[in-house]
């Protein structure tokens, strides 16, 4: 009964229409609703909302053009805090509420805020067939590789070996790439950053905004209860610099901290090179091409894991194909052109029916 309280509240409170301001007078306080934030204290969600926030009112768009919808989890009580439309759906069902809203309305930008037990365990259908229709959507995966809403089990991301309250004996499932998942499902845009490496994350969200087509981007968040420290290396200036590597379109894949270690490709065999050592350069070194049409590198790129290699951080792939709407409604142009407009009323009425008296 409280679960279904919560739906009427964020039906009536959160999807009302937002009042209609020029896009360039906007800031990010018009996007911030007056809900109180209920994340935990240090939450890496609370990063992720305000550099959301601050983005929107560089975007030229409307405020009442925008559109959250969520799914089941702490990342998913995102529409509450944005004062746009919005929608807190159903569990892991938030790619196909999101879809069939921007098929009825394409003018609008419709996002999707879901977590990796909501998108990849109930929801994972719904995720990889987003991908494959590449329906203009931006979808935004909090990845803390635990469930914190149901107060701390193992999720499809958790490492093996994991010990939570559904794995007391350590977790014997292999994780999930959500990367590698979506540039398997054909995927046009697939990013990552981490929520506190706030310029990366602002410029992923920027790329992610700007595309045409299924934007995803996967944010890796710490649960500060019940996974602290997941990404620590990442994060951590001591550690950060050998522990990950920035994707640079064009650019040799170099990190550490005086810029010298690479990785280089032994035919599709990725190995760790320092630059200067046995007559090593950067020409011997794998380039990023984040338009490549084969997406055999950026799915490679997916699966770097520590400790033996660095974690790629920023845009993995970028392409402008055809999005299911523009297919969509070409085929339903050249239906109208071929038959014409068509009658709903006689189409009910027509062929086989039966008279109830």
């Amino acid at each position: 009964m409280n679960q279904m309280n919560d739906v009427f509240h964020i039906a009536t409170t959160i999807a009302r229409a937002p009042s209609a301001d020029t896009p360039s007078c906007l800031t990010k306080k018009d996007f911030e609703s007056s809900q109180d934030v209920r994340w935990c204290p240090g939450c890496g969600d609370y990063a992720v909302l305000a550099q959301v926030q601050k983005l929107l009112p560089t975007l030229g768009i409307p405020r009442e053009n925008f559109a959250f919808i969520s799914g089941i989890g702490c990342s998913s009580r995102f529409p509450y805090y944005m004062e746009t439309y919005g929608m807190h759906s159903i569990h892991g069902r938030a790619p196909a509420i999101a879809s069939g809203l921007k098929l009825a309305r394409p003018e609008l930008s419709v996002w999707v805020v879901t977590g990796d037990g909501d998108a990849l365990a109930i929801g994972g259908n719904h995720f990889i067939h987003a991908m494959r229709r590449n329906v203009d959507l931006k979808i935004i995966l909090f990845n803390n590789r635990i469930y914190g809403l149901t107060k701390g089990q193992y999720s499809p991301t958790s490492e093996m070996g994991k010990k939570t309250k559904t794995s007391p004996l350590g977790s014997i499932d292999r994780p999930f790439s959500p990367l590698a998942l979506a540039l398997g499902a054909g995927a046009t845009f697939v990013a990552r950053a981490v929520d506190t490496d706030l310029p990366n994350l602002q410029r992923v969200l920027t790329r992610a905004a700007q595309h045409q087509g299924t934007a995803f981007v996967e944010i890796l968040q710490n649960c500060i209860v019940f996974n602290d420290g997941a990404y620590d290396a990442l994060t951590d200036k001591k550690t950060r610099a050998d522990a990950r590597i920035m994707l640079e379109h064009g650019q040799p894949l170099l990190f550490g901290n005086d810029g010298k270690r690479g990785i280089r490709l032994r035919g599709l065999t990725p190995e760790v090179v320092n630059v200067g050592e046995n007559d090593i350069t950067e020409a011997d070194l794998m380039m990023h091409d984040e338009t490549a049409s084969s997406s055999t590198l950026a799915f490679l790129l997916a699966q770097f894991e520590a400790p033996e290699f660095p974690v790629p951080l920023g845009v993995f792939r970028a392409l402008e194909l055809p999005t299911y709407q523009q297919r969509n409604n070409e085929q339903a142009d050249n239906a109208r052109q071929a038959k014409g407009k068509g009658n709903l009323a006689s189409l009910l009425n027509s062929g086989d029916r039966w008279t109830i008296t």
